[in-house]
C-alpha cells in the first residue's frame, strides 16, 4: 500500500510556479526531496536557476537546490510517485488534458488549487479525475487550509488537510508534507474540503469589501460568519459532511483569507470598497485572485441547486454587474428577518 512506501524515496513532480507552488516546492525540497518543478515562465525558470529565487511571485526566498525547474511539463510528472498540481483554476483543464498521457498508472495526483470552474461547476479534483483516466480514480487528492504561501516558505507554523476518498493516499501525502512547521492532518470528504477553499475566496473578497468602505469590526465578524453558513448550504447540497466546515478548510482558511493582509482575495476587495474598478484592480495585478472567477461559478451553481447564498450573490453582481458596494450591503441588511440557524 502507498501508505506504507519509503516516503523518503518518493519521486515527486510539482507543476505550477506561482507563490503557492514555489512555496510547496521548496518545502518539498528542503525536506530532501528531488522535486522536478514545471515553471510556465522562462525568465521564472532563469532565475531560479542562477539565483535560487522567484523573484516574481515569492520574492526574498532562497529556494533549495533539491529543486529541479523545467519548462517541459513532461519532467515534471513522467515517472512521479507523486504530481502536485497547483496552478491557477482557470487553466487547471488544460493543464490535465497535456498531462494526461504522461502520468503512470500508479502515480498519485494531488491538487493544491482552490477554485469552481465555470460553466461545469467541477472543483479541481473533478477536472483531474475527468482528463486523466489512466489512473484509478481513487489516486486523487486534495490539499487545502490556511497557509499564505509566504510564510510557509518562512517556515511559520501551518496546518492543512490532506483529502482523498483513499484512506492509504491522504496517509501518503500527509507524510510526504508533514515537517516539524507544516503539520498535515487527513480527512475523507474531498468536495467538502475542495469547496471551502474555493468558496472562501469568493467570502475574502466581501470581507475586504467591507474593511474598504470602513465598516468596522462588528460587521467583517458578522460577515465571515453568514459566510461560513453559505459555504456548508453548498457544501450539504453537494454531499459534503457539515463537521468538515467546522475544520482547517471551512472555518480555518475563511477566518485567514478574510483578515490576513497577504490575501490577494481580500486585497482585490478592499480595493474596490475603496472605490477603484474590479477590472483595474485586475489589470494591475499579475497573480491570480481566484474569488473573482469562482464567484461567477459560485452564483450560477446556486441558483441551478437553488441555495440561498446572499453575499455571494451580492458580490457577483459587485464583480459582473457593477453594482455599487454600499448598495449591496443595504440590500444584505434589509432582506427578510428570519432565524439564524438552518435546520441541518
Amino acid at each position: 500500500m502507498k501508505s506504507e512506501m519509503d516516503v523518503s524515496r518518493a519521486r515527486i513532480g510539482v507543476v505550477g510556479a506561482g507563490s503557492w507552488g514555489t512555496a510547496i516546492a521548496n518545502l518539498l525540497g528542503n525536506k530532501g526531496f528531488k522535486v522536478d518543478f514545471w515553471v510556465f515562465e522562462k525568465e521564472v525558470k532563469e532565475q531560479i536557476e542562477e539565483f535560487r529565487e522567484n523573484r516574481i511571485f515569492l520574492p526574498g526566498i532562497l529556494l533549495s537546490s533539491n529543486i529541479f525547474p523545467s519548462n517541459d511539463i513532461a519532467n515534471a510528472v513522467t515517472g512521479k510517485d507523486l504530481v502536485v498540481i497547483v496552478v491557477p483554476s482557470h487553466v487547471m483543464r488544460d493543464t490535465a488534458m497535456k498531462i494526461s498521457s504522461l502520468i503512470s498508472v500508479n502515480t498519485s495526483v494531488l491538487s493544491a488549487s482552490k477554485g469552481i470552474e465555470n460553466n461545469t461547476y467541477s472543483t479541481m479534483t473533478g477536472i483531474l479525475r475527468e482528463c486523466i483516466r489512466n489512473i484509478p480514480e481513487d489516486n486523487f487528492a486534495a490539499l487545502s487550509g490556511p497557509s499564505f504561501a509566504g510564510e510557509v516558505a518562512r517556515n511559520v507554523p501551518t496546518a492543512v488537510t490532506a483529502a482523498s476518498n483513499n484512506h492509504d493516499i491522504a496517509v501518503f501525502v500527509q507524510r510526504i508534507f508533514a515537517t516539524p512547521f507544516f503539520r498535515v492532518y487527513t480527512n475523507d470528504d474531498v468536495i467538502g474540503v475542495e469547496l471551502g477553499g474555493a468558496v472562501k475566496n469568493v467570502i475574502a473578497i466581501a470581507a475586504g469589501i467591507i474593511d474598504g468602505l470602513g465598516l468596522g469590526l462588528n460587521t467583517r465578524a458578522a460577515l465571515i460568519t453568514r459566510g461560513l453558513t453559505e459555504i456548508r448550504r453548498l457544501g450539504l447540497a453537494l454531499g459534503a459532511k457539515p463537521r468538515t466546515f467546522t475544520g482547517l478548510a471551512g472555518v480555518g482558511d475563511l477566518l485567514l483569507t478574510c483578515t490576513g493582509n497577504l490575501s490577494r482575495n481580500h486585497t482585490v476587495g478592499k480595493k474596490i470598497g475603496e472605490g477603484m474598478k474590479p477590472k483595474d484592480i485586475l489589470s494591475e495585478m499579475r497573480m491570480v485572485a481566484e474569488g473573482v472567477k469562482t464567484a461567477e461559478s459560485v452564483y450560477n451553481l446556486s441558483r441551478k441547486l437553488d441555495v440561498e447564498m446572499p453575499i455571494s450573490r451580492e458580490i457577483y453582481h459587485i464583480l459582473y454587474e457593477d453594482v455599487p458596494p454600499k448598495e449591496a450591503v443595504y440590500r444584505l441588511m434589509t432582506r427578510d428577518l428570519k432565524q439564524e440557524l438552518d435546520e441541518q
